[in-house]
């Protein structure tokens, strides 16, 4: 494939993860409009016709490696396995 071939491929991926991202901000303005709705109403379910959104809190317990590694270093060290993975950056 030649430089002027990759350029267009470039220009065409640029302009496509653009308009992935102003979907994206639509998406979460309708989703924060819904949630707007909820609030209002004072409901964490509502349903329509062939959907149901729940908006609500959900509890979960992280473990802090921050600091265990900070506590106990030798342990983290330990039990810590490095991985390698290959990272595609197009800037």
């Amino acid at each position: 494939m030649s430089i002027i071939e990759l350029d267009s491929k470039v220009a065409e991926l640029r302009e496509l993860q653009s308009m992935i991202a102003e979907l994206q901000a639509e998406a979460e303005a309708i989703k924060d409009t819904i949630k707007g709705v909820m609030v209002d109403r004072g409901e964490e379910t509502i349903c329509g016709n062939g959907w149901k959104a729940s908006w609500k809190n959900v509890n979960s317990s992280r473990f802090d490696s921050k600091r265990f590694k900070a506590e106990c270093p030798d342990l983290y060290a330990e039990y810590t396995k490095q991985t390698t993975t290959c990272r595609f950056v197009l800037a």
